[in-house]
């Protein structure tokens, strides 16, 4: 298949994300800055996500520019990212309303742990498949952020059973060691 049709599927999924995501905002019936406060954990835990979403993306097109056509693994591949992706909505919402409760802060990072994952599926993928796999491989290199991060979710959904506040605080520094954007696959 052309991986044009594979990166539309994939835009469009990610902005019904971000979509979704916005839609979830409510807002205050009163025309105050006072009536925004209560709604502060909510904007932040979008803004995280958001965040997320869009390193995903960025992260997405640049790995999407070694993949010359997407094979039916590729395609499964991306499937299981952009499933476990479509559930960022859900427990944003749900950790935004209880910001202080273990159960959707955990499940919070559980979703990230498993899209980093399924992050990492993809590229395996899309690194088999090239005709000069060993290059793309070697253009990877090594992956501090990509190896490091799901230890540090897999901490912070242990810790949010201890403080939910310190897993929101992990979540936030792994999305800011994302934010330089991933670009090994640009030097191809």
């Amino acid at each position: 298949m052309n991986k044009g049709r594979l990166e539309a599927f994939s835009d469009g999924v990610i902005a019904i994300i971000i979509t979704i995501m916005v839609l979830q905002l409510t807002v205050p019936k009163e025309p105050t800055f006072a009536a925004l406060l209560p709604l502060m954990p909510v904007f932040l835990g979008y803004l995280l996500s958001f965040v997320y979403v869009a390193i995903y993306w960025n992260n997405h097109h640049h790995l999407l520019t070694v993949c010359d056509n997407a094979s039916g693994s590729v395609l499964w591949a991306n499937m299981h990212l952009l499933f476990w992706m479509s559930l960022i909505p859900f427990v944003t919402a749900w950790m935004g309303n209880n910001p202080a409760a273990a159960i959707p802060t955990a499940l919070y990072g559980a979703i990230l742990l498993l899209s980093a994952i399924a992050y990492e599926i993809l590229q395996v993928r899309i690194v088999a498949v090239h005709p000069d796999a060993e290059r793309v491989r070697e253009a990877l290199g090594r992956d501090f952020k990509g190896r490091f991060s799901p230890l540090f979710y897999l901490a912070a959904i242990g810790l949010a059973f201890v403080s939910p506040v310190i897993s929101h605080l992990i979540y936030a520094a792994v999305a800011l060691l994302w934010i330089v954007p991933d670009r090994r696959l640009e030097r191809l």
